[in-house]
């Protein structure tokens, strides 16, 4: 099948969104919006909306909320996955993973270091996995950040990774 084929053949994935900020609102949340914005452009659905405060606790039952739902395929965190004592978003939703998807935050940062910032690329710990066969992304809180991994990884590859998730089920 080529590239155009396999583009052609995408379906809606039902979405939970998640942003991660101890001083964002609905009303200020721009990296939450912009994702949702993008994933309805695609014709993706949005399932579930949340913001939760950088703490733990609240972002891990956020997430399991998120994967233990039959109308959830995958989960996009935004936020809470720099180098501060307070982001704890990667040591919080790691553990829950199946199975590590390591090429995402690789080439996040490669693409990130390339056409967005520089050098400073070396203090995004991006990840995703697998959780209770539910996508997981967790990608950094500014809108730059949001945007580039939705056009250049997330959006492209998304029914993608939920149809290969699926396919044993």
């Amino acid at each position: 099948m080529s590239v155009s084929e396999h583009k052609k053949k995408q379906s809606a994935v039902k979405c939970m969104v998640i942003t991660v900020s101890d001083t964002r609102t609905e009303e200020t949340d721009k990296s939450g919006t912009t994702i949702k914005k993008l994933l309805l452009e695609r014709n993706h659905q949005i399932s579930d909306y949340k913001i939760v405060r950088d703490e733990k606790e609240a972002i891990r039952q956020a997430v399991e909320s998120g994967i233990a739902k039959k109308d959830v395929e995958a989960v996009i965190i935004n936020g809470g996955t720099g180098m501060a004592k307070r982001d704890v978003t990667i040591e919080t939703v790691s553990p829950l993973f199946e199975k590590d998807m390591p090429g995402f935050g690789e080439i996040f940062r490669t693409l990130s270091y390339k056409e967005d910032i520089g050098s400073a690329a070396i203090l995004s710990r991006a990840t995703a996995g697998v959780a209770n066969n539910t996508m997981v992304f967790s990608i950094p809180g500014s809108t730059g950040a949001v945007r580039l991994a939705l056009h250049k990884l997330i959006l492209p590859e998304l029914s993608h990774i939920i149809k290969e998730i699926k396919k044993d089920l």
